[in-house]
């Protein structure tokens, strides 16, 4: 079928909606007409940094309705509303074991360009194949997606808003709730208040930590953090947060998140850890230099990496839309809404910090 997408042509290029052509799923896969799909920090990864061969279909934080699906496909219907997450292959160890995000397939199945079957579904106007992102390229009218990507959710909830719950939000909230599960009463340090940050720490509100600590470096963003749930703000362009940190929780705290990838704050994330305090990390970063002894194994720190905040999206997404429809998970204060012609100021605004988490609406 011919539908529309958002594509990058070559690196760093700023996307282009172009007429395409969209195979017909296969038997494992969903026809999705996407209403909306929200921006993150990978998708200028895919446009910039060459993490899917060019030209790429960018989009993964989508949401819309089944139109179509497959002989074999049990879980979604025509006419079910869903939103779309990453692709896991769902049959090695680490997909049965419950940890899909860990799939031993993960970055061929998202980054590689291709669908399970190792074909594409994507085709320019000359029949030249278009990579997919993420196994869905959700800045599309259209999408065809592997069972796996999708997830039902309510009808009584604005679709439009929901595409984020598939990657930033999930990610977040994901990384408290599934991966580091801390207690009632303990205490976290949350370094960046952007999607992801602002996330883990409505997660850590609804577990009801004695200290959330939000940290960043614009003073909107901070405010925003307090009235979302922050019992502390810090303006690390202002402040040494560390000496702060310690001043307010003075053998450290036991968990840390960093969402900026900056390995300056990295380093600070592990520091403010009380001795035996776990440090994850969310944010796509480089080199960073530790003294494994003095910083780390000294006092058995741990510092990991969490992907899709461990997350079964089938069971966990629900479960964030229900905190939504409570109150608890107010993801609606995040979100600024563009028209899709609008998709390249979506990514500027994002990339500039002035929007917290973009939705660009498509079908409308």
């Amino acid at each position: 079928m011919k539908i529309q997408t958002a594509v990058a042509q070559e690196q760093g290029a700023q996307l282009t909606i172009e007429p395409v052509e969209l195979d017909s799923p296969k038997a494992n896969e969903v026809l999705v007409e996407i209403k909306a799909s929200g921006i993150c920090h990978t998708d200028a990864a895919g446009r910039d940094f060459a993490t899917t061969p060019y030209p790429v279909a960018l989009g993964h934080e989508g949401a819309g309705i089944v139109k179509e699906v497959g002989s074999s496909v049990t879980s979604v219907k025509p006419g079910d509303h869903v939103v779309l997450s990453f692709s896991y292959c769902g049959h090695c160890e680490n997909c049965l074991t419950g940890h899909p995000a860990n799939c031993v397939h993960l970055n061929e199945l998202n980054f590689g360009g291709r669908h399970f079957d190792g074909t594409h579904r994507i085709h320019d106007e000359n029949g030249k194949d278009i990579s997919t992102f993420f196994g869905q390229s959700s800045f599309s009218t259209y999408s065809v997606v592997d069972e796996h990507g999708v997830t039902k959710v309510p009808t009584d909830v604005d679709i439009n808003l929901l595409g984020p719950l598939g990657c930033g939000f999930q990610t977040g909230a994901g990384t408290v709730l599934n991966y580091l599960k801390p207690e009632f009463g303990s205490s976290i340090v949350i370094f960046g208040t952007g999607a992801v940050g602002l996330s883990a720490m409505m997660a850590a509100k609804i577990i009801g930590m004695d200290h959330i600590i939000a940290v960043d470096i614009h003073d909107n963003r901070l405010e925003l953090a307090k009235k979302l749930g922050a019992t502390e703000i810090i303006n690390s362009k202002n402040h040494n947060p560390e000496e702060i940190i310690k001043g307010l929780v003075k053998s450290g705290v036991e968990y840390s998140i960093d969402t900026t990838g900056v390995p300056g704050v990295i380093k600070q994330a592990v520091h403010v850890l009380k001795p035996s305090g776990t440090c994850a990390l969310l944010g796509m970063a480089g080199d960073v230099t530790f003294n494994i002894q003095e910083e780390v194994m000294g006092e058995s720190k741990k510092v990991v990496g969490v992907i899709e905040g461990d997350a079964i999206p089938q069971l966990f997404i629900p479960k964030l839309v229900k905190y939504f429809k409570k109150g608890l998970f107010p993801i609606d204060r995040l979100v600024k809404y563009y028209n899709y012609n609008d998709i390249n100021q979506a990514f500027k605004d994002s990339a500039d910090g002035s929007v917290i988490k973009p939705i660009v609406k498509i079908n409308q």
